[in-house]
């Protein structure tokens, strides 16, 4: 039974970071405009994400645009977007081996394999998920007390970059409730 509770746990905690990291990674909140320097007055907010900036003024009006060219971003932004693209993939592959692979009726069908492998693959997805957000945000604090950097470029964390450290801590605990 103990088992049983810690398999259902497991993939509670492995679906609802899956969604997190699909979530994470559609946002476009990783980067938002920092308002600093005693500028009350704002007109414009700015969220940079993987796929898209976004303006909105006044809180009225919401413009996205797709970036044009992959081959003309930022080497380290195509690196973010393979590891979150990476780790979405993982963190599915590693949902359905564990909806396979999870039994708990003293009859059903023991598939061995399915459970240490959905571990190992959630522990993975989670580890590709903390490091492109946790490097986001080291590059976000860095720059914000940079004085060389313009008060009106400097940026503050984003909400998907809470939801991203939050899905990858569920994926990892997802992961060692399998590897148990």
């Amino acid at each position: 039974m103990d088992r049983c509770v810690l398999q259902l746990a497991g993939l509670l905690l492995g679906g609802a970071g899956m969604v997190g990291t699909l979530a994470a990674t559609a946002m476009p909140q990783w980067r938002v405009s920092a308002y600093v320097d005693g500028n009350i007055v704002v007109f414009e907010s700015v969220w940079e994400g993987l796929w898209m900036d976004c303006v909105s003024q006044l809180g009225i009006r919401l413009q996205c645009k797709l970036y044009d060219s992959v081959l003309a971003l930022p080497p380290a932004l195509e690196a973010l977007r393979a590891l979150m693209c990476l780790a979405a993939g993982l963190s599915l592959l590693a949902f359905l081996a564990a909806v396979a692979g999870v039994h708990c009726t003293p009859r059903g069908p023991r598939a061995g394999a399915f459970l240490p492998a959905a571990g190992a693959a959630f522990v993975l997805a989670g580890t590709l998920v903390l490091i492109p957000v946790s490097w986001t945000g080291a590059a976000i604090v860095r720059d914000f007390y940079d004085p060389a950097v313009p008060a009106a470029l400097k940026r503050e964390l984003g909400s998907a970059l809470y939801v991203g450290w939050g899905s990858g801590a569920l994926l990892l605990a997802a992961g060692a409730a399998f590897c148990c």
